[in-house]
């Protein structure tokens, strides 16, 4: 929209189908929401009802600036006892978001036209992150015959003298994927290898099926150059509190807290008390979440696998099914306006997450067993996806 009132940089700006799938779910009375990855889950009462004593005994006001912290002791903490890895209080962050702690770690490493490696099938929002940072996104395909993993020598090509950092993500929206310790060792080598950042966007841990999570930052020489950020939305099912963090060596930290100084200051109050108290009960709290949406998962797998003309991965991490729809012969974005307009579910074209995903629909499965059930009771009386 070109306007005087807006700045140029945004009049080519289109609204992704992830930002206007909250619109569009409302078109049906009997819709079925398969689009965006909010679960569907409460917060777990007991974290709820422990930051509203904390906000009623006065946990209202300013926090430190860089987070409470209890909080940030208690992240510490968590790595120490979860992947025997130490780090100080001055290399933790607490933010509104990890979106938000993307923005801030963009903001902080890079200068004008700086590049930054992010791998396809991506999350939506990395490309603009990148730009409104002034860098640049260097995009490298990962594919389907390789399992969604990374190759190290795609990496390697993509790598330029203006080359500062390379975004992961594992157990990765959208794919599911989760990266093989081989992976992650080729990626850390790369990283050594040509001095780079690298920015591990690890959202959700807790979902990662075959194979127990590896953070980057505890392989070896990997500390000093991995920035990791991380959020309470998926694996505490605590979207709506918007609260996150930032793990990373001290400088990037201080980095990033002056510059938030100008931003939202610090992240609300309550909000920290409730990650703080989330922390304190995850192992009461997470298996049987992480036990609820495996089993949607495994559900929506079955689902997909009888339905004509649509394939996938089985379940291995997050909470999204990647599905192969090109034997419709048609586009993702066909396929995604005709499920909706015909069947009323609603789920996200491939070309969403990159301009070479137009094979594929991401299936989110943040509605109940019952309704992924109906959802694709229906999908499968449409003629595209008849035997």
């Amino acid at each position: 929209m070109k306007n005087p009132h807006l700045a140029k940089r945004y009049w080519k700006n289109v609204t992704t189908p992830m930002g206007s799938s909250d619109e569009l779910v409302h078109s049906y009375d009997d819709s079925i929401d398969l689009s965006l990855g909010d679960p569907d889950v409460t917060t777990d009462f007991r974290i709820i009802d422990a930051a509203f004593r904390d906000a009623r005994n006065g946990a209202t006001h300013y926090t430190d600036h860089a987070g409470e912290v209890p909080l940030r002791q208690a992240i510490i903490d968590m790595y120490t006892e979860d992947y025997s890895h130490t780090r100080s209080l001055t290399e933790c962050m607490i933010t509104t978001s990890g979106c938000h702690a993307m923005w801030l770690v963009l903001e902080a490493i890079l200068d004008d036209g700086d590049e930054v490696i992010v791998n396809e099938p991506y999350f939506t929002p990395y490309i603009q992150q990148i730009g409104l940072a002034r860098g640049v996104p260097v995009v490298v395909a990962a594919r389907e015959e390789d399992d969604w993993q990374i190759v190290p020598e795609r990496i390697e090509r993509a790598i330029t003298e203006r080359t500062k950092a390379i975004i992961i993500n594992t157990p990765g929206n959208p794919t599911g994927v989760c990266y093989t310790r081989q992976t992650m060792e080729a990626i850390a080598r790369i990283a050594v290898d040509h001095d780079l950042l690298v920015i591990a966007d690890d959202i959700y841990t807790a979902y990662s099926y075959s194979a127990p999570f590896i953070p980057m930052m505890t392989l070896p020489n990997m500390a000093e150059r991995t920035v990791t950020i991380s959020s309470f939305s998926k694996d505490y099912a605590m979207t709506g509190w918007r609260i996150g963090y930032i793990v990373a060596p001290d400088y990037i930290i201080q980095t990033c807290k002056d510059i938030n100084e100008n931003n939202v200051f610090t992240a609300p109050s309550v909000s920290q008390r409730a990650a703080f108290h989330a922390l304190r009960l995850r192992n009461e709290i997470q298996p049987s979440l992480v036990a609820e949406y495996r089993a949607r998962s495994e559900h929506c797998y079955e689902r997909v696998c009888e339905t004509p003309h649509m394939s996938t991965s089985g379940p291995r991490g997050a909470i999204y099914l990647w599905v192969n729809i090109s034997e419709t012969g048609l586009s993702d974005v066909e396929v995604a306006a005709r499920i909706f307009r015909e069947a009323h579910v609603l789920t996200l074209p491939g070309t969403a997450f990159g301009p070479h995903c137009g094979n594929y629909l991401r299936l989110a499965v943040c509605v109940g067993i019952g309704q992924i059930t109906e959802a694709f009771n229906r999908i499968q009386q449409m003629t595209i996806f008849s035997a």
